[in-house]
């Protein structure tokens, strides 16, 4: 158990769940993991691993036993025949029938319907009326020969969630935790490992939560299949519904006025849309209307009634396209269907997250960590919605006076909910405050930029904020910073600087080449020498791709004959690869004439030093046939912590991270540009600083 999951299991004993376990005991159950985790929670929510043995095998045989798979439903309805009586565990949803004024429950998996409910069953657990609850039921049969009776009896049922939790508890508990602590344990409660994401894609997981803590929040995000957009909505809380985009309806989503039925907006914390992009689907105009007006008022009408909900609306699609082909040639809505690809709908969205930054999801992605039990966390984040952290900022920071009003309400909004998820005890540094804000901005800038692009009336905004000492601080996408040209849809080339895609240090992008055209940035030979090379300093986010070491190092070693390496940390094998790649844009500057010396200072590896002096040993083998000089040596004292490179005609290049800028990827497959082409690798936050010796 690593120190962070005993220090959960010491602060939230009997609320955590190992969440390698839902694997574990789903087998092919078709059933939503908070409803495994329920279930888990009630017998293995705990450290000691004989309980967790015994509790795997209660909870597995209670899924055998009860657990409705569609294929089987036969054979459980003789069980209860034969019975008399029998617990099941199954998707149930209830209709009223105006015709015998009785309330008639619907077994989704067991196949049976027009099974009688009381109306006090149903008023203490109204979702069941608008598409269904997992529940825990007793179901009776006793044989009747009234052929308009039936013969299934609802003896009692019990919706699959958390009856109570201490608030209070949960406040105290998070003050043991460090914001980063913290942060890794929702992200093993989500279900994933923490260490297998940088924190801004953590960041993106979190704002994914924002809609179950923030009432009448809308989000967006669109990005590439299997990334895992879907997956929070449809399996993290029993008080939120994943619907299809092509499903949806007035009627279905708002108020069916013929029935006076209330919708989906009436009984759910959060409603998402899966399968929301589509430029091809028909949208009911009508639905895109009310839509609109819900989003912005929190009202609907039923004829001449005006209704109000607190539903949060999320929209997930899928991209057709990369990122620097919809800049150029139309915009980040572009997959959505033409009724939706409108201004005035889109101006509605508070946040936008970038799924295209969120990488495909793998195996070794899901966390074998401890989590909180999915319905603890789901009543929590529930019971915030009530707060209202939205000015929690103000008396430390200011946003523009070029911000608008409805810009200032999606800011605000996401800054509440990611602050209400992070800092629910209200202690945060003005650091820490800040970078939530910043988040927040930039979720909200990336649906603006987008709408000036669709409709010219709006006007451009400056999205930034002050400090109290009245120095401001602009806000840009990561794609603003990746993509300048398509992004501004500028076409003037610069060539003065080795990496176009940096930030200057001041963050304002202040790298002339930012505003190169794509065929300047990216097909020019890395050996052609820079016309300029000075001293700088360039900031890096988290994510951004773009980045290649020919871009970053190759025009600063042109012409040298000696290049020394300092990096402490050349111990795993993608660090000692990445010092490999770096060779090679050696290599790639130097002249075949010449022959450049490459020394290495790094540290050595205290348990696998034969194998990392091995790799050494093949690197200088391979050096030796094309005019490099490899050589390495280890530091003794283990007090060097350096990095950087330095070449004998008068360059040292600081290293923030020294090589190990990329984030992972997959190393052996060999069908992957991202195992190929450096710059289609997302890289770590980091920077470098290019000094004159």
């Amino acid at each position: 158990m690593s120190q962070l999951d005993a220090k959960i299991n010491q602060h939230f004993a009997g609320l955590v769940v190992r969440k390698d376990l839902v694997k574990t005991v789903k087998g092919n159950a078709i059933v939503p993991s908070y409803v495994l985790e329920y279930l888990l929670g009630q017998y293995c929510a705990t450290d000691d691993e004989a309980t967790i043995e015994t509790g795997i095998d209660t909870v597995k045989d209670i899924l055998r036993k009860h657990y409705v798979h569609r294929n089987e439903a036969g054979l459980v309805r003789s069980t209860i025949k034969e019975k008399g009586r029998h617990k099941v565990i199954d998707r149930i949803s209830v209709e009223l029938n105006d015709k015998t004024d009785a309330y008639e429950a619907e077994f989704a998996n067991l196949g049976i319907k027009k099974v009688v409910i009381d109306s006090a069953t149903v008023k203490a657990h109204p979702k069941l009326l608008v598409g269904g609850v997992w529940c825990i039921a007793d179901l009776e049969y006793l044989f009747t020969e009234d052929k308009t009776a039936t013969p299934w009896i609802l003896a009692s049922i019990k919706p699959i969630q958390l009856s109570h939790f201490d608030f209070e508890g949960y406040l105290a508990a998070r003050k043991h935790f460090t914001t980063e602590e913290w942060i890794d344990l929702l992200i093993q409660s989500v279900g994933f490992n923490p260490q297998m994401f940088g924190k801004r894609n953590k960041m993106s997981q979190l704002v994914r939560l924002v809609p179950f803590c923030e009432r009448n929040f809308n989000l967006v995000e669109l990005g590439p299949k299997g990334t895992g957009k879907s997956h929070i909505y449809s399996e993290f809380s029993p008080h939120g519904i994943l619907i299809s985009g092509g499903e949806v309806t007035v009627p279905k989503l708002f108020v069916n006025n013929s029935s006076g039925k209330l919708g989906l907006v009436g009984y759910w914390d959060t409603v998402a849309f899966d399968e929301f992009a589509g430029k091809k689907k028909r949208v009911d105009k009508a639905l895109v209307d009310i839509m609109k007006n819900y989003m912005a008022n929190k009202t609907f009408s039923r004829g001449v009634e005006t209704l109000g909900a607190e539903a949060s609306m999320v929209f997930v699609g899928n991209t057709d396209h990369t990122v620097p082909y919809m800049l150029k040639h139309s915009d980040l809505f572009d997959p959505l269907p033409e009724s939706f690809h409108d201004s005035a709908f889109l101006d509605r969205l508070h946040s936008y997250i970038p799924g295209w930054e969120v990488d495909v999801i793998r195996g070794e992605m899901f966390s074998s960590g401890f989590g909180f039990v999915v319905d603890y966390i789901a009543e929590i984040l529930r019971s915030l919605r009530s707060h209202d952290f939205s000015d929690r900022y103000k008396g430390k920071f200011r946003l523009s006076d070029e911000i608008s009003t409805r810009d200032r309400d999606g800011i605000n909004k996401t800054f509440s909910g990611l602050m209400k998820i992070l800092y629910p005890h209200g202690e945060a540094s003005d650091a820490e405050v800040e970078e939530v804000l910043r988040v927040a901005i930039e979720g909200r800038k990336r649906v603006k930029d987008q709408l000036l692009r669709i409709d010219s009336t709006y006007p451009a905004v400056r999205f930034s904020y002050f400090t109290m000492d009245g120095k401001e601080h602009l806000v840009k996408t990561l794609e603003e910073e990746e993509y300048p040209a398509a992004y501004h849809r500028q076409t003037s080339v610069t060539e003065e600087l080795p990496f176009e895609g940096g930030q200057s240090e001041s963050g304002d992008g202040g790298l002339k080449a930012a505003q190169a055209t794509p065929s300047a940035r990216y097909d020019r030979p890395a050996e052609t020498p820079m016309r300029v090379l000075e001293e700088k300093h360039l900031v890096f986010q988290e994510n951004q791709r773009g980045v290649s070491f020919d871009k970053l190092f190759g025009p600063y070693m042109a012409g040298a004959s000696k290049i020394t390496i300092t990096d402490p940390y050349l111990r795993l094998f993608h660090q000692q690869r990445n010092l490999m790649e770096l060779l090679e844009t050696i290599s790639k500057n130097s002249s075949p004439e010449s022959e450049v010396a490459v020394h290495v200072l790094t540290a050595e590896d205290e348990f696998n030093g034969d194998k990392q002096g091995e790799n050494f040993q093949k690197m200088a083998e391979a050096c030796a046939s094309i005019g490099l000089r490899f050589t390495w040596e280890y530091d003794k004292s283990g007090t060097k912590h350096d990095r950087d490179i330095t070449t004998d005609h008068g360059w040292k290049i600081v290293l923030s991270r020294g090589l190990d800028v990329f984030q992972r990827y997959e190393l052996n497959e060999a069908f992957s540009f991202t195992n190929r082409l450096q710059q289609q690798r997302q890289c770590k936050e980091f920077n470098v600083t290019y000094v004159r010796v």
